[in-house]
């Protein structure tokens, strides 16, 4: 059994509501027969609905606060603060955000429905290569590379069910966005360079009235909330029909701290923080941990014990390792003509040709180039960090005549970009607070300048009289910290999330991804929860969970 149980906690009904007073159940602390599951965002949202509709009890634990549509402001330093997770963190390595943002080296959400309520839409397929990058990449120095213990085939028809889930554009028949200015100026660019594959993109935001919510209205600031519903999010989607079948409740402001297990390292429930401060006992059949691959590692090094010393279901040594963020850097262009790049949706737009495996270029994997927009105080935050004089205020003065692009790529896995524990650092309930380390691969480098020169040649080619080349800033795409593997020894869990040596215990977010792939995560995030949610189904029902 854990061998220092946190003390202090109170056994008794959770008898508060949420997602408007809407809760149609409460589940005793003393109920050993739930599924309790960290977090409600891409993966802890979509796992409970997935449960709950198949008449499973789950409890969801999520660390932030209830807001509504109604709550969602464009104002973007308001919307930050009130969505993002802003608890102490540390950071280290060699990377840019070290150094300009050393204490903001993520950017994802405490709230409920997690960063679903922060992302852009973007909902592209993991492709067939990219899931064996050992096999294809080679050894590549510094890198741990490592084939997923599944294939594009094995996900295919549970992409099929995500993207008819979330109203994926250009899927089942469903039209496309309209393309803003900012998707123009690309388009032209691409269209001149010679590139091929250039459109408004798969994106989880309604082209038409679906699934009861209406058609995206172009207002843009799709970053601080979508009010009108149409950008899918577990917050207005998933987590209310979960609840609607009685199956599931949701407790917010909901901090967990320990997952407690007996002494056959059995999971048996998580002590948590309520959202009066208390300490709170939830017993658990199965437990599955969707914190971002961030906070899911810290919560398991702080589950450690004497059967887990080096941290919960840590026996390979690989939790807290391989941490990967997309290799990321954006392009703004500057045009004699206003795009007024804020209108419409931030990612209206992709280039897609250099989402190829082309060593040629002096890289493994690939990169995406995607319409990003930031209104003038992001832009102006993350344009050049402490940045002042003359060039930097003619930058803002242009902002209206600014479009921009954002580089999404596959960056290498490596052991020592890692999460760990800074014992040094304490967080509000006395906690030691993660430590994020990350140092650019070689291989990252040299795709960001080739991104960085292709990208200023798609707006020179469509007019552009100045171009500006911004570096990586915190990125809302975390993967890899708890990843899947075929033997127990390189990974934490296995193909289903399951965690190689607690098996009533599951990975549930980014942290499972083997390697990062070169498209952005929540469409593979959404499909591995519904995969996961069949198979912890029939561990149940099968006795063996």
């Amino acid at each position: 059994m854990n061998d220092a149980p946190v003390s202090g906690y109170e056994q008794r009904n959770y008898a508060e509501t949420d997602m408007d007073q809407g809760n149609k159940v409460q589940y005793k602390h003393g109920d050993g027969n739930v599924v309790v599951i960290i977090g409600s965002g891409a993966g802890g949202g979509t796992l409970a609905n997935e449960l709950a509709q198949k008449g499973i009890d789950v409890v969801v634990l999520e660390a932030g606060k209830l807001h509504t549509q109604g709550d969602f402001s464009t104002s973007e330093w308001d919307a930050f603060k009130m969505l993002s997770w802003l608890d102490t963190r540390t950071t280290s390595g060699t990377w840019r955000v070290a150094k300009d943002f050393p204490n903001l080296p993520a950017w994802i959400c405490k709230t409920v429905g997690g960063t679903t309520t922060h992302w852009a839409g973007a909902s592209l397929r993991i492709q067939p290569h990219e899931f064996k990058a050992k096999t294809n990449y080679g050894d590549i120095q510094g890198a741990n590379l490592l084939d997923w213990p599944i294939t594009r085939a094995d996900l295919d028809p549970y992409y099929d069910r995500a993207e008819k889930k979330m109203g994926v554009t250009r899927t089942n028949g469903l039209p496309g966005l309209p393309g803003n200015n900012n998707f123009k100026v690309m388009s032209a660019g691409a269209t001149k360079v010679g590139y091929k594959e250039c459109n408004t993109g798969h994106m989880a935001i309604n082209s038409t009235v679906r699934d009861d919510r209406t058609h995206c209205f172009q207002r843009g600031f799709c970053f601080q909330g979508c009010r009108m519903g149409a950008k899918w999010s577990t917050l207005y989607t998933e987590l209310p029909r979960a609840q609607a079948t009685g199956h599931m409740e949701l407790r917010s402001g909901a901090h967990v701290v320990k997952i407690e297990h007996d002494a056959h390292g059995k999971a048996t429930g998580v002590v948590y923080y309520d959202a009066d401060g208390r300490l709170q006992r939830q017993k658990a059949r199965v437990v599955a941990v969707a914190g971002n691959a961030i906070e899911t590692p810290r919560l398991l090094f702080n589950s450690e014990s004497s059967k887990f010393p080096d941290g919960l279901a840590n026996g390979s040594g690989q939790l807290g390792r391989n941490y990967m963020r997309h290799t990321t850097g954006s392009v703004y262009g500057v045009f004699n003509e206003k795009v007024e790049m804020f209108k419409g949706t931030t990612m209206a737009g992709i280039i897609e040709d250099e989402a190829v495996f082309d060593p040629k270029r002096g890289f493994a994997g690939g990169y995406h180039m995607e319409t990003i927009s930031l209104g003038l105080p992001f832009y102006a935050a993350f344009l050049d960090p402490g940045a002042w004089g003359p060039n930097f205020t003619a930058a803002l003065d242009a902002y209206p005549y600014t479009a921009g692009m954002w580089i999404v790529g596959e960056d290498m896995p490596r052991e020592s970009n890692r999460i760990t524990l800074n014992t040094s650092v304490k967080d509000q309930y006395g906690l030691p607070v993660p430590n994020v380390h990350f140092d650019d691969h070689p291989n990252d480098e040299a795709m960001r300048e080739h991104a960085f020169k292709q990208g200023s040649a798609v707006y020179e080619a469509a007019g552009a009289k100045a171009t500006y080349i911004v570096p990586p800033y915190p990125s809302t795409h975390n993967l890899g910290t708890a990843r899947m593997s075929a033997r127990p020894e390189d990974g934490v869990c296995n193909a289903h999330g399951q965690t190689h040596e607690v098996a009533n215990l599951f990975i549930s977010d980014g942290s499972q991804f083997t390697t990062g792939a070169a498209e952005n995560p929540t469409l593979t995030i959404v499909t591995l929860a519904i995969r996961q949610a069949d198979y912890i189904s029939q561990q149940m029902k099968q006795r063996r969970v």
